[in-house]
């Protein structure tokens, strides 16, 4: 005969099964991740200062110099990597011993995933998705994608301090947080806010990024953004043309521009400081 359940008891269960699904999500990330060194996710509060093109250019002038680099589009509602790499080929699939798994494009000498690359998906079209959505999207992009051996894999991140980094955070480890601001006031203040939450969830900051700096619009935000969060500033990237003409055309400054290439080395540099 059936006994009953009291509400607390229920609770307990409830608790239970959740953890356990963690703990098997987790699981099926880090197997995923396993061959990769370097997990480094590139993160503001605010869009539009330049994460993706920071993201790009560190990780195709670590290609250039011999590293195995992946790049990880975590923006699923507008994703925009596939676009400043000139990258047209959809994702592939291969069977594995635990099933399906993504095979990510190729360009620059990266392994590149995004939700653009997927078959069907029209540069046009909107994805409107709620919370749960976008936040199983991702997870299939941890767990699901065959990464393969890798010294870096860098994760370009959306705005915002909800869903994508939570999520990040609380499912697999990460080597850490590079913060981009642009010179402007407002961005600051958004780029420590996210930086505040890495700290709040036990995340770990390697530093800021100044992008967009220079004469049109000024200079300062990174340092300060720097000091409030107790954090390096990893450098500062110039309002460049180069950089501007170069994404366009779907190639990375880094490849093209010395100014730029000095720049982002820099950044390099610095960041590597902090990963030892």
């Amino acid at each position: 005969m059936a006994g009953s359940i009291s509400a607390g008891d229920f609770e307990q269960l409830r608790k239970r099964q959740m953890e356990e699904q963690h703990r098997r999500q987790q699981e099926q990330v880090e197997k995923a991740l396993s061959g990769v060194k370097r997990r480094i996710a590139v993160y503001s509060g605010k869009g539009g200062v330049g994460k993706s093109t920071v993201a790009i250019n560190l990780a195709a002038a670590l290609a250039r110099r011999g590293s195995r680099v992946g790049l990880l589009d975590a923006d699923i509602d507008c994703p925009n990597i596939t676009k400043l790499l000139g990258i047209d080929a959809t994702l592939g699939v291969v069977s594995t011993p635990e099933g399906p798994r993504i095979v990510p494009a190729e360009r620059y000498g990266m392994k590149v995933v995004s939700m653009a690359s997927l078959p069907g998906n029209d540069d046009d079209d909107p994805t409107i998705w709620r919370g749960p959505l976008v936040t199983s999207a991702l997870m299939q992009f941890l767990g699901g994608v065959q990464w393969g051996a890798l010294d870096y894999l860098f994760i370009d991140m959306p705005p915002g301090t909800s869903d994508v980094p939570l999520t990040l955070l609380q499912f697999t480890r990460l080597d850490g947080f590079i913060i981009v601001t642009s010179p402007q006031t407002v961005s600051e203040l958004d780029a420590r806010k996210s930086g505040r939450m890495v700290h709040k969830l036990q995340g770990k900051v390697l530093g800021v990024v100044e992008n967009f700096s220079g004469e049109m619009f000024g200079t300062g935000a990174g340092e300060r953004a720097a000091r409030a969060l107790s954090v390096p500033l990893l450098g500062k990237i110039s309002l460049s043309r180069a950089v501007r003409e170069w994404a366009d055309r779907g190639e990375p400054a880094t490849l093209r521009s010395p100014e730029a290439e000095r720049e982002f080395i820099a950044v390099l540099e610095s960041l590597e400081k902090q990963l030892r």
